[in-house]
């Protein structure tokens, strides 16, 4: 079974992978395949019962008329780009049985064969149906805010930067944007495999194919209909089968020297068993035999089948591998490299604590340095005021507020001049206020100090916070036997050194410029073999270039469609240790499928020798080795042992 390629049309505007794809079992192919088995099927009643062999034979002869259209149309193809393929084997052996007159025979072998190309079909269909029934997700058109508040129905593909549309309770998104009024969940599980849904107020970014909830939303659009998130995952995924692993290249390597090596094998014994006394009808026949059991599927499905459902799994559970390539790579993974500030944590600051040193009560601090903070855009403000309000904290006005350029915040608060930034010379001296610095510096925290006109106040810490899946990600890996775990960071060796001693890391570098984590890569790969570079696709760049495998995490963002090899759709660490334990069923499954398939083959072969079997038999025992190796393959849709399905949340009351 061979594919050819053909070069896609260029157009001026890129086209979403939109789905245009038949059932397997409404293709041309597999209703000339039914009606060719009704055909034999009542040609072999009538001369089984009336006996009328003329009926039967006309019957016998339409068969392989009706169900030799596309087998034959694949051979000839074949043998005009000079290629021998399974097709060519199983014309031959027809062209063959009709030759010494057994009609019947050639039926059925045409019946058989075709009854393969449509399990290979099935497998095919089966495999991609978790990645295609990603494109259904998306409606086809959206309902478009007019002027004066009114909507439109329009095809997605009208929709443009800007536009608002409306989203009713229950309906799904029909396109990337962010919500421009009204409050609900939104489910987006189908396309960044987030397992919980999520909040959705004014400003949140959603998703085409998201679910939402129970509210009215208003989004506006900030992609075209062939850039959303949704159809570049299809179009990445699509991409991803021409990347071919080490497996499927053996594959492809084995069966360009064994169906010629058929073609020799079959001669001989054709030409050479008359020679050993053998009629030259029963040597041919026996050379014929050795053709049909060489046609299995088997052989051609064995590697492909694993890799595309592996792969079609992995989209389903928000990890997109890019190739074979990737998928393989992801297997023989000894040392795993992490980028911490966004990867290990949450890439954002928290309230780590407050340490009152005046006249105030951690509560009264807290309260006052939020009302510094509150008109900065800092990270370290916004997580100070944020901390505030989760102490359900009344935070005062404040009056006069003006940011100090590298000095921090200050402003006028219930009469009193109050200023908040990071420790000066004279608050390391202070034994109060310097032995509070101390301690959250070694923490790995970022200390900032609250004064009013005459001295200090409060110590306030902030701290950058691990993802809650860090630690679990760390022990999976190292159940899955990665030899070392360690942190590569551009952050100061103080904070490096504090999340490192959290997770129970190898090892961790710090204060490393980019091209210093280039370098350290190279160097694990030197030392301990296949890496793989855990980033977030930006400032990480090239370290995820140098290391054998590159995971981005969080594929909403374009930069980690783009650059990564393996990408975690949902930004959850605890998908890696998924992504590994996949790539190793992926592995196994392909093992077993190449065994199985060389194991049957030489069996046939062997007993098409010994001639102890006819041609149905032999076709028939292939095509049903070829049905196992399929069902092998397709079990990679279901868990694996040990594995728990995350829970999938569709509908939202």
């Amino acid at each position: 079974m061979s594919t050819d390629a053909s070069t896609p049309s260029q157009v001026a505007e890129p086209a979403a992978p939109r789905l245009v794809r038949r059932t397997w079992w409404r293709k041309p192919e597999t209703v000339t395949l039914a009606v060719a088995a009704v055909l034999l099927a009542v040609g072999l009643i009538v001369e089984w019962t009336i006996h009328s062999e003329p009926v039967a034979l006309a019957l016998f002869w339409a068969s392989i008329i009706v169900g030799g259209v596309y087998p034959l149309r694949s051979a000839v193809r074949a043998v005009r780009n000079k290629r021998l393929t399974i097709s060519v084997l199983l014309v031959v052996a027809v062209i063959g049985a009709i030759a010494l007159g057994v009609i019947e025979e050639a039926a059925m072998l045409v019946v058989i064969f075709s009854l393969g190309e449509a399990m290979e079909a099935y497998a095919t269909d089966r495999a991609r149906g978790s990645i295609s029934a990603l494109m259904e997700l998306a409606p086809p058109t959206a309902n478009r805010v007019t002027d004066g508040s009114q909507t439109e129905t329009v095809a997605v593909e009208e929709l443009h930067p800007g536009d608002v549309v409306l989203v009713r309770p229950g309906e799904r998104l029909p396109t990337d944007g962010v919500v421009a009024e009204g409050v609900s969940w939104v489910d987006a599980s189908p396309v960044t495999g987030e397992s919980v849904p999520v909040e959705a107020t004014v400003s949140t970014e959603v998703f085409g194919g998201s679910l939402n909830g129970n509210g009215v939303l208003r989004v506006q659009v900030t992609k075209e209909h062939y850039d959303t998130v949704l159809a570049r995952v299809i179009e990445r995924v699509e991409e991803a089968q021409a990347k071919r692993g080490g497996a499927e290249r053996f594959a492809d390597r084995f069966s360009a020297v064994y169906t010629p090596a058929m073609f020799v094998l079959a001669i001989v014994v054709a030409l050479v068993l008359p020679l050993l006394g053998f009629e030259w009808r029963e040597a041919i026949y026996r050379a014929l035999v050795v053709l049909v059991v060489s046609c299995s599927c088997a052989l051609v499905i064995s590697v492909p089948v694993s890799v595309v459902t592996a792969i079609a799994r992995g989209a389903r559970d928000g990890i997109l591998i890019k190739g074979g390539i990737y998928l393989e790579r992801l297997a023989d993974i000894k040392v795993v490299a992490f980028d911490k500030t966004g990867t290990l944590t949450r890439g954002r600051p928290a309230l780590a604590g407050v340490t009152p040193v005046g006249d105030v009560t951690e509560h009264d601090a807290l309260a006052l340095a939020a009302a510094v903070e509150g008109g900065s855009e800092h990270p370290i403000a916004s997580a100070i005021v944020t901390g505030a309000r989760a102490h359900n904290l009344t935070i005062p006005a404040a009056w006069n507020a003006r940011a100090l350029p590298g000095a921090g915040m200050e402003a006028t608060v219930n009469g009193r001049a109050l200023h908040i930034g990071r420790p000066t010379a004279a608050d390391r001296t202070d034994p109060d206020v310097g032995r509070a610095v101390s301690q959250a510096e070694a923490e790995g925290r970022t200390a900032v100090v609250l004064r009013d006109a005459s001295r200090p106040l409060a110590v306030v810490a902030v701290a950058d916070q691990l993802r809650p899946d860090a630690q679990s990600t760390i022990d999976e890996l190292r159940a899955l036997g990665i030899k070392r775990i360690l942190m590569l960071t551009g952050d100061n060796t103080t904070v490096a050194k504090s999340t490192a001693t959290d997770l129970g890391l190898d090892d961790y570098r710090a204060e490393l410029l980019p091209e210093d984590k280039s370098a350290a890569v190279l160097e694990l790969r030197e030392t301990y073999g296949v890496i793989a570079m855990v980033g977030d696709g930006v400032n990480d760049a090239p370290a995820l270039a140098n290391a054998d495998l590159a995971i981005a995490m969080g594929a909403a963002t374009d930069v980690a469609l783009e650059t990564a090899d393996v990408a975690l759709m949902a930004d959850e660490l605890d998908r890696l240790p998924a992504a590994i334990r996949l790539s190793r069923r992926a592995r196994n499954n392909i093992k077993i499928n190449i065994a199985l398939s060389l194991a049957v083959v030489a069996v046939l072969i062997v007993a098409a020798l010994a001639g102890w079997m006819s041609l149905t038999t032999g076709l028939l025992l292939s095509e049903g080795s070829a049905a196992l190796i399929i069902l092998n393959g397709l079990r990679m849709l279901a868990p694996g042992r040990g594995e728990t399905r995350r829970k999938r949340i569709t509908t939202i009351t």
